[in-house]
């Protein structure tokens, strides 16, 4: 069965999970986790996505992010694009990164904001990384030291959460931390890394069972209604400059950017300028001549490279993902 499209729309809640490729590792030592996290807050401050929750594993993340101005599928296209050609040249490697697309859960802010923010803050205790509540609170890779009020990376305004426990700081912070007892007190968690029936009946329970549900959504059938009757799905391509476009397949197909620059016959060359002159000059509207210009090819060959292009495109699940592209 094919995948359905995001629900992305700006404005809406979105829990987001990102895994390495075969589960390996993502983040190697602190340069990775710090040029991430600078990456991150950059993309946040521009595109004005309120953060409420994040938490950095060696192999996966979570984010709690809420767009405003761009789509979700943009933002991450620019972070998970720039962090991998950063950690592949810094760990002398190259190839995919990440594992598929990134997996995003539109939620229901009332109902699971809160939820949402402990299941992820709570991430390193249940992987047996940190021990308890006091292991948590040293941890550094975690949005739960911002809500604390201790150095952080500015990611998240404890405001937007903590009030949402009590009006006055010192209330909230005691409120918030026995929210965080009672979860790890009440076991294996349902699973918030998913939309549908289960996980949206386990926090809120009056959803009924004959509700409408969505895998793709956390809520209940009214929320789901609302998005999925009354919202526009439509992907939207996001808008890239010629450059990002290069470096975005090129990572992807595991080639130096510099490489396209000179004539090769080298089979991975061929079909990473083939994606391409495609993807510039039939999805993005740029001119031929001006990507021939940065290939080697004349405007004919950049034309019949696009066709060649077409072909494997469609064949690339990932690559269409990561353009929010459809066929």
């Amino acid at each position: 069965m094919p995948r359905q499209p995001r629900i992305d729309i700006p404005g809406l809640l979105q829990h987001v999970i990102v895994r390495g490729v075969a589960r390996s590792d993502i983040f190697s030592d602190d340069i990775d986790r710090e040029d991430f996290l600078l990456r991150l807050k950059t993309l946040c401050v521009e595109t004005e996505t309120r953060c409420f929750a994040w938490v950095l594993l060696d192999n996966h993340f979570h984010l709690l992010l809420m767009p405003s101005i761009q789509t979700l599928g943009q933002v991450m296209l620019r972070l998970l694009t720039g962090y991998a050609v950063s950690f592949n040249l810094r760990q002398n490697r190259s190839g995919h990164l990440f594992q598929n697309r990134y997996k995003s859960i539109v939620c229901d802010e009332d109902a699971y904001l809160l939820e949402l923010v402990r299941y992820i803050h709570l991430n390193p205790v249940r992987a047996g990384i940190v021990d308890g509540l006091d292991g948590l609170k040293g941890y550094r890779w975690s949005g739960h030291r911002e809500l604390l009020g201790l150095d952080g990376q500015a990611l998240v305004n404890p405001d937007d959460v903590l009030s949402l426990f009590a009006k006055r700081k010192k209330a909230a912070l005691t409120r918030y931390l026995e929210f965080l007892s009672d979860g790890l007190a009440a076991g294996a968690p349902v699973k918030l890394s998913r939309g549908g029936r289960r996980a949206s009946r386990a926090y809120n329970d009056k959803i009924q069972d004959d509700e409408i549900y969505d895998d793709r959504i956390l809520g209940s059938g009214d929320f789901v209604v609302r998005l999925t009757g009354g919202a526009s799905l439509e992907r939207v391509t996001p808008s890239l400059s010629l450059s990002q476009l290069f470096t975005l397949v090129a990572e992807h197909c595991g080639i130096e950017v510099d490489d396209l620059s000179l004539p090769s016959k080298q089979p991975a060359i061929v079909r990473t300028k083939a994606l391409i002159c495609f993807l510039a000059t039939r999805i993005y509207k740029f001119k031929g001549v001006e990507v021939g210009e940065r290939l080697a090819y004349s405007s004919t060959a950049v034309s019949r490279a696009a066709v060649r292009g077409k072909i494997l495109y469609r064949e690339d699940d990932v690559l269409r993902e990561m353009t929010n592209g459809e066929m």
